[in-house]
């Protein structure tokens, strides 16, 4: 045990610049074999209040800087990443659980862009300006940025979600305090030791590794920390709203979804099925966008089940290092028994398993066997009311159902308390808006699934969050403005 100690990859707190050893430490699994992998710092509130008194000492030198300034930096930064994408995919990777084709395609190239659309981004905003005549006065806005932001993200995503709040919060002028998720630290830690070279001031962007109820907590509850950006779990959303409302924070949650797919039957299969297999199981289907309530037209259901099934089928779950895999392991141990739970309880309530769990045998390498891996899984007939059509699974099962018309569809894609995104498939266009507009849903995807332009707003309805982030809204959510009114 000596020896593993001694071969295990040991995080350390970024504080100030600098890499700063912690008094405790928890275990961190690979996913794909099972093992302990690696030790994360186990931060309370001393390594929160050192890491939110270094970006305060660092705000007032990061926020005179000059948009164009800051811009350069930005851009240097993503170079670096860039430049160590294979490395950063690797970790990811075996961090994660996610194949490495998809943190080579997905995750690490969508980490760079985040830091070059957001240093682009703040190069063109303008402020308003009105004009009083009869009154002689001249009212204009000015934006500045707020102060140390606390910055939150998830497993699932772990570098693109952590750098789409880090690249608007700094590019405004702020500094940060931020805590990436306890089960994938790796690439965030990596990203740390790049910092200095892309030219960022010392305490410009701070991390703190550990827990959501310590060290999470300690940030939320932070006197000095004037705003919350969070990217997880609905549970969690509430506690930090709970926690933050004495200090009047300001939030930005982007919550869980229950997404649904509507499929009328002149929608054009050859496109919707790989397209909605994708939505379903890429990244093991934990990612908040991902579809999991399939309505079909009764005209198509049977045909469509059919194809989905065998397509389903064809998707190949194993070792995330293998380039030819498309489905990694899940992130935990627990989080893969929480998934088969809902498969199972399916089951008790007469739905029909198709493919994947309890139905189709995994076989894995010699390597992969302790690995938390399931095969993609397709479940019908099952009633809406079913815990698997009402609650978050977030991993690789989809729930297929018939509808007969438009009305009734509407009626039962918005009846769970999410609203975060749908995908609706028809070749009618005016079917497409009118159902497009009657969606509760923050995103409506028509014909394609997660196409995404960073300048328009992103975020839910109801359960799935409050506030949107993209180019203008991170703009408005990161900046406090000022009207100032002059008579002349």
């Amino acid at each position: 045990s000596k020896q593993l100690m001694m071969a295990l990859l040991v995080l350390e707190n970024f504080i100030g610049g600098k890499f700063v050893p912690c008094s405790s430490y928890i275990d961190s699994y690979n996913p794909s074999t099972g093992d302990i992998y690696c030790r994360v710092p186990d931060s309370g509130k001393e390594e929160v209040e050192a890491a939110v008194k270094a970006a305060k000492d660092a705000f007032p030198i990061w926020s005179s800087k000059s948009p164009l300034e800051r811009s350069q930096i930005l851009n240097k930064l993503a170079d670096l990443i860039e430049h160590d994408l294979e490395a950063f995919a690797q970790a990811e990777s075996k961090d994660q659980g996610k194949t490495i084709t998809f943190a080579r395609t997905v995750d690490i190239p969508r980490a760079v862009y985040n830091f070059r659309f957001f240093a682009s981004s703040i190069l063109h905003h303008v402020t308003e300006c009105t004009e009083m005549a009869t009154m002689g006065c001249v009212h204009y806005t000015s934006r500045a940025p707020v102060g140390v932001a606390g910055l939150i993200s998830p497993w699932n995503l772990p570098l693109y979600l952590l750098t789409w709040k880090i690249a608007p919060a700094i590019a405004c002028g702020n500094t940060v305090v931020a805590k990436p998720s306890e089960m994938t630290s790796v690439t965030a830690w990596m990203m740390c030791r790049l910092l200095e070279k892309a030219g960022l001031p010392h305490g410009v962007v701070n991390v703190v590794f550990g827990t959501g109820a310590k060290a999470g907590e300690a940030l939320v509850c932070h006197p000095d920390v004037p705003l919350i950006s969070f990217t997880g779990s609905t549970l969690t959303a509430t506690r930090i709203t709970e926690k933050s409302a004495p200090h009047c924070k300001r939030l930005s949650l982007e919550l869980g979804g229950k997404n649904p797919a509507i499929i009328f039957d002149d929608a054009d299969l050859n496109q919707c099925i790989p397209t909605t297999l994708r939505s379903s199981f890429a990244n093991q289907g934990e990612i908040c966008l991902c579809t999991s309530r399939i309505f079909v037209q009764r005209g198509i259901y049977s045909e469509f089940l059919k194809k989905f099934v065998a397509e389903a089928r064809k998707w190949k779950t194993g070792n995330p290092s293998d380039p030819t895999v498309d489905v990694g392991a899940l992130i935990s141990k627990e989080h893969l028994e929480k998934v088969r739970n809902y498969v199972k309880r399916a089951r008790a309530e007469g739905a029909r398993i198709l493919c994947g769990e309890g139905v189709d045998s995994l076989s894995l390498p010699p390597g992969n066997q302790k690995g938390y891996f399931m095969l993609p899984t397709v479940i019908a007939e099952v009633k809406d009311e079913s815990c698997c059509m009402q609650e978050e699974i977030f991993g690789p099962v989809t729930c297929v159902v018939a509808f007969d018309t438009e009305d009734e569809v509407i009626k039962r894609a918005n009846g769970v308390k999410y609203g975060l995104a749908a995908t609706v498939w028809s070749s009618n266009v005016g079917r497409v808006h009118r159902v497009a507009h009657r969606l509760h849903s923050g995103l409506v995807w028509t014909n394609c699934w997660l196409v995404r332009d960073l300048n328009l707003p992103f975020g839910g309805m109801k359960a799935s969050g409050i506030g949107r982030e993209g180019a203008k809204d991170s703009y408005e959510f990161f900046t406090e403005v000022k009207t100032i009114t002059i008579k002349h």
